[in-house]
């Protein structure tokens, strides 16, 4: 992880390149705890961290919110009471793309400074089941 969160996006097109395999292998092992799930045809990784009342949870999802809109790269967040989960993909390839590595390590390094716990999502279907 420390190498990824020292990185910054790349604006993204249309034509840039998903990550291949091989490279979400590489990638995955930087970032420990994230899955990755298919919504709608589209991969996506996804965590999910738990915290002690809802005021913490909505404080992790803005700073979450602060980073991604200064890396101009944003993430689906869904704040429940004690329990963040967040998506990262990039939306014009629509798959995956290192940035989305890069943020989830961001993220991971926020959840860490908030106090978070993460917690599995074995529940959700894996990619290719």
């Amino acid at each position: 992880m420390a190498q990824l969160v020292k990185e910054k996006c790349v604006a993204c097109r249309r034509d840039s390149p998903r990550v291949t395999e091989a490279e979400m292998k590489e990638l995955s092992a930087e970032i420990p705890g994230w899955s990755v799930v298919e919504r709608d045809g589209v991969p996506r990784l996804e965590k999910v961290f738990r915290f002690p009342n809802f005021a913490a949870a909505l404080d992790f999802t803005n700073r979450v919110g602060a980073i991604a809109e200064a890396q101009g790269h944003h993430p689906a967040l869904l704040t429940e009471w004690g329990r963040v989960t967040v998506w990262w993909w990039t939306h014009k390839i629509r798959g995956l793309h290192r940035n989305d590595f890069i943020m989830a390590a961001r993220t991971d390094e926020i959840a860490g400074e908030a106090g978070a716990q993460p917690t599995p999502t074995a529940a959700t279907p894996q990619r290719g089941q």
